[in-house]
């Protein structure tokens, strides 16, 4: 099995393809805040919480992951991670799908450090909760 590259990965928001405006995207876990915590949930390590997490551009531009935010917090949304590229998941490389809940980051959203660079952008930060663990395309 082949390790994963860092070129290769897509994202898909709502389908809309934003792979050029995403410089970091990943999949996380951690333990979920919970009032209530059944023995099962217990038992089995403790409830999982899923985030889509990642940096964009401050692109302005309309079904941007910036416009999303900007027009659509608080909306859930389909999401598809192709971690190895490819139009077609298999075992070897799957895709991960799932719908997250769009919200406002914490920190910057327009702006930010002066950069002598002529290509050098603004970004952002973003962290989407999943609704469910993400499922794993193999074919």
């Amino acid at each position: 099995m082949a390790a994963l590259g860092t070129r290769l990965l897509t994202l898909s928001l709502d389908g809309d393809e934003v792979t050029a405006q995403v410089s970091n995207c990943r999949i996380t876990s951690g333990a979920a805040d919970s009032d209530f915590t059944s023995f099962a949930d217990a038992a089995a390590g403790g409830a999982r919480e899923y985030k889509l997490a990642g940096t964009a551009t401050q692109d302005m531009a309309v079904d941007s992951v910036w416009d999303k935010i900007w027009t659509s917090a608080g909306t859930t949304i389909p999401v598809l991670i192709k971690p190895a590229g490819g139009s077609t998941a298999s075992a070897t490389q799957p895709h991960f799908t799932g719908n997250v809940t769009i919200v406002e980051p914490d920190g910057d959203l327009v702006g930010g450090e002066a950069n002598a660079s002529p290509t050098a952008k603004f970004t952002f930060d973003f962290e989407w909760t999943f609704s469910a663990k993400p499922t794993k395309v193999v074919a």
